[in-house]
């Protein structure tokens, strides 16, 4: 099984969402780590996540490691609940629905705003950001990938200029990357960067209806090919995690 540590020693090992949430040391270490591994299908949902597992594997104390759940409950990668502790999200069926459905929602409202404040400057930045998109899935970063696609959509948000709908539109792109990583049918591409040069295309023309209808279409395929089957497979954390056990 591929380590993840190997990962975290590239020049995207660190992950967009921990860096604007500003973590730094050993709990940054252990985000990334629980991070990338969610992102790369090594830990399926529901997976239980004890501080005493965490504090000895990583040599740390109860909190430090309960910094890193709080950040990653925060970005819905775990679930953190009273006398239960922490376990990787389960969004269920019914909730990936109403998720995918309140996302395009979201993004039909960013669209014309977007179009209307589009320059050749943020054209130029949205292409730049669906080439680096497509880098990072040629180059097999799984984690890298998901994040970078979930940030095109939400320099789209920026562009329109409307902060409320960018905060929504963060949350639930947010939650769709966690559902995209955990459920997402082996050997499909959720969010191709070919779909993304098209809208490009499609917005820098200006044609609104036209790019509306794209990205419900976009959004509807994504949610088309996860595979919300219920499976139960046992882990070992610290193999995942790419550490000794003690």
């Amino acid at each position: 099984m591929e380590q993840i540590m190997a990962t975290q020693n590239t020049s995207s090992s660190t992950t967009p969402a921990a860096a604007k949430r500003g973590l730094a040391g050993i709990d940054k270490k252990i985000y990334d780590a629980v991070f990338n591994a969610v992102m790369s299908q090594r830990l399926p949902p529901g997976t239980k996540l004890t501080e005493a597992h965490f504090c000895d594997l990583f040599k740390v104390s109860r909190t430090i490691v309960r910094k890193a759940l709080q950040r990653l409950a925060h970005a819905h990668i775990v679930e953190l609940k009273p006398n239960h502790g922490a376990t990787i999200a389960s969004p269920t069926p019914e909730e990936t629905r109403e998720i995918f459905a309140a996302r395009r929602g979201i993004e039909a409202a960013i669209i014309p705003l977007a179009i209307a404040r589009a320059n050749k400057t943020q054209i130029a930045r949205l292409r730049k950001m669906a080439k680096d998109e497509h880098a990072a899935y040629e180059s097999g970063d799984r984690a890298t990938w998901i994040s970078m696609s979930g940030e095109f959509h939400i320099a789209l948000a920026e562009l329109a200029g409307n902060s409320i709908l960018q905060r929504f539109l963060a949350e639930l792109v947010s939650r769709c990357s966690l559902i995209i990583a955990l459920y997402e049918a082996p050997g499909s591409v959720a969010c191709s960067h070919d779909e993304h040069d098209r809208l490009i295309d499609v917005i820098a023309s200006g044609d609104i209806p036209l790019s509306l209808k794209m990205m419900e279409q976009h959004l509807l395929a994504i949610e088309a090919k996860l595979n919300l089957n219920d499976e139960e497979d046992k882990i070992d954390l610290a193999e995942i995690l790419g550490l000794s056990p003690i």
